[in-house]
């Protein structure tokens, strides 16, 4: 073979490394069954708006070249301060009637990661994660600890009145009496007029699954996930689910792939959910749709009250979704496509 045609096949095979990276994003606003049996027009309106500025967040920092994790962390703080979600303002209420939070975030070029869980004053629990990995030799920071860091690090940090919203109220309220448990005092006083805004539609049921979580590849190839949540309605003071633990609610490697999940958390720990679809891909050479379906319809489902779902995309393959619920809030844009907005069952 001469020289000249060596030479040309190195030219053709580095031309290809060199290939931009097709940038993608997908974002999920929690999966469940009550807020589909409940839906109307007005509600699908609100998380179909809701979703499209999450999207449109991440889309804007890998159109700006800007890394997975930043388009992530963007995607999460959008839903965070909506008070449609239960993530941030808005978040579920404990059995005392207090919110606590959880978030957190992962970078898949170098399984750098961060978390945080019970936190109450952070105003965006998935930016502080974020701080724990950038500006501390640890992964994960709980309660009070977290709090404090937010302050250190100078991110805002809000009274607990900020983070209550009359719906999710409501559903808390709901939530107690079906379960026979005593309603706690109301943390804020009861509305007296038109000067304090309805922020939260009175949708009396429960967001069960709530969560909300955002996974994205950049222009290098590089991916990266987060996932926040208030938890669920009336829980125990304290409880942790997964959504702050890497490995089950929140896993991302360039080697493998990132995924965010939102669920039964007590379910999601147990089968350390998107370490095990992430092993699959990376061990066992499935596609990111098989590994996904596998996990949540085989192993996730064969437990009683194994319930949710997820978002998946690889450093190769655009993003997917999976759930077991009647509906999961969804949205994906990829590159060179229309935004995919999912709000109905």
């Amino acid at each position: 073979m001469s020289l000249s045609v060596v030479c040309g096949m190195a030219l053709t095979i580095n031309s290809f490394a060199q290939q931009p990276v097709r940038w993608a994003v997908a974002v999920h606003g929690g999966a469940g069954s009550a807020e589909w049996e409940h839906m109307d027009a007005k509600s699908a309106a609100e998380y179909r708006a809701g979703l499209s500025r999450a999207l449109a967040a991440a889309v804007a920092k890998l159109r700006a070249k800007e890394s997975a994790l930043d388009a992530v962390q963007a995607a999460i703080v959008q839903l965070e301060d909506d008070p449609q979600f239960n993530a941030g303002r808005g978040a579920a209420f404990n059995a005392e009637g207090k919110q606590e939070m959880d978030a957190s975030i992962m970078d898949g070029s170098n399984l750098g990661a961060g978390s945080v869980a019970g936190v109450q004053f952070a105003k965006n629990p998935i930016s502080l994660a974020r701080a724990v990995m950038e500006h501390t030799p640890h992964v994960m920071l709980i309660g009070p600890g977290a709090d404090a860091l937010a302050g250190r690090v100078g991110l805002p940090r809000m009274p607990a009145s900020y983070f209550f919203t009359e719906g999710r109220w409501q559903e808390f309220v709901g939530v107690m009496k079906a379960s026979g448990r005593s309603v706690p005092p109301r943390p804020v006083p009861e509305p007296r007029s038109s000067m304090q805004p309805d922020t939260g539609s009175f949708r009396v049921f429960a967001h069960r699954y709530g969560t909300v979580g955002a996974i994205a590849r950049d222009v290098r190839g590089n991916v990266a996930a987060g996932t926040s949540t208030g938890g669920m309605q009336g829980k125990m003071p304290g409880r942790v689910g997964d959504s702050p633990i890497i490995g089950a609610a929140t896993y991302a490697a360039n080697q493998s792939c990132a995924v965010s999940s939102t669920g039964v958390g007590e379910y999601f720990i147990r089968l350390a959910v998107a370490k095990e679809i992430c092993a699959l891909v990376q061990y066992r050479g499935l596609s990111v749709q098989r590994a996904a379906d596998h996990v949540i319809h085989d192993e996730v489902a064969s437990l009683k009250g194994g319930e949710g779902g997820v978002i998946v995309l690889s450093a190769r393959e655009d993003p997917v979704w999976s759930f077991n619920t009647l509906g999961m809030f969804r949205s994906q844009q990829i590159e060179g496509h229309e935004p995919v907005i999912i709000v109905e069952k």
